[in-house]
């Protein structure tokens, strides 16, 4: 799954993204207007980018290639956004020419940097993903959704040390950087694994470990159903020292692991 931090910088979009997420998918065209049909309300026409969003929004994500092509073609934003779009729809390729066309307009642009790192990782090349990564970081350091990718690359090459210290990071800059949902702006995130048991179980002590006790025994509880067999990690482990006297960690011992 892949998720993106919002990008929209004016006032009647998010009122359009409330109203079109309410009104059926009937058709694939949709007035580039606003939502309001009172007679008499002035009918305001939406810059291409800003109709692109709603689009996405939607989940409209080839309308949304269209409209976004019908911005500046000079602006990074739109060709990054274009590329999220292909990146929704998952065409990879295509994705990653408009990420890198973004970042010929501009070599600093990290979330665009960051997007390429997402479809190396897509295609499991975790070091090169990484080195995208820690790139896009020097010029972002305070970006939430790269230090999540970052510790997500290091899970999949099995690093759950250096795993632990980015996602300690991104809840550092944002505690809901992992319960975020969105496919409207300029930041991919991607949270795909492998082994959802382990990964589960390193969250729950990376939850633990910042004091989100109802977190962390949310995602144990997920590890154990996911198939979590060694539960004498959950005895020891120091993070969850807090937690084991409480009567929801009694419960969750008691589970028998799911047969996968």
């Amino acid at each position: 799954m892949v998720s993106a931090r919002t990008g929209l910088n004016t006032l009647i979009l998010p009122i359009l993204l409330a109203s079109a997420l309410m009104v059926p998918h009937a058709s694939a065209q949709i007035e580039r207007t606003s939502l309001d049909t009172t007679p008499g309300a002035t009918q305001l026409k939406l810059p291409p980018e800003q109709m692109g969003d709603l689009l996405m929004a939607r989940k409209m994500f080839r309308d949304a290639i269209e409209s976004y092509r019908e911005g500046p073609q000079k602006s990074p934003v739109i060709w990054d956004k274009i590329g999220i779009a292909y990146h929704q729809l998952g065409d990879l390729n295509a994705a990653r020419k408009n990420y890198e066309r973004a970042i010929k307009l501009d070599p600093k642009y990290a979330d665009a940097i960051n997007n390429v790192g997402t479809v190396l990782y897509s295609e499991k090349k975790y070091r090169s993903a990484i080195s995208r990564y820690h790139k896009a970081l020097s010029i972002a350091p305070e970006t939430a959704s790269i230090w999540s990718n970052l510790g997500t690359a290091w899970y999949a090459r099995g690093n759950y040390v250096e795993m632990s210290k980015c996602y300690a990071k991104a809840l550092e800059i944002d505690p809901a950087v992992f319960e975020a949902h969105n496919s409207v702006g300029t930041t991919m995130q991607d949270r795909a694994v492998a082994d959802k048991a382990r990964y589960h179980y390193e969250m729950a002590r990376i939850y633990a470990q910042a004091g989100k006790n109802d977190m962390a025994l949310q995602y144990l509880r997920k590890s154990l159903e996911e198939g979590f067999k060694d539960k004498d990690k959950l005895s020891k482990a120091p993070e969850f020292a807090g937690l084991r006297d409480t009567t929801e960690f009694k419960d969750l011992l008691t589970l028998e692991p799911r047969v996968l």
